[in-house]
């Protein structure tokens, strides 16, 4: 009994519950937002060749 009650939900109650994916819009990026990604990834640059130097050397 109980699976029938189950089967009859599930084939019932799914496609109502269930709603379209809606495709998220993606935002356009602001000259700040750029320049301080620009940063970070020189300042990504910088320590990686520090730590590179560092390690050469012993």
């Amino acid at each position: 009994m109980l699976r029938i009650l189950t089967l009859i939900f599930t084939l019932i109650g799914g496609p109502l519950a269930a709603e379209a994916y809606q495709r998220p819009i993606p935002q356009s990026q602001s000259a700040t937002a750029e320049f301080w990604f620009a940063l970070a990834s020189i300042a990504l640059i910088v320590a990686l060749i520090a730590v590179q130097r560092l390690v050469a050397r012993r």
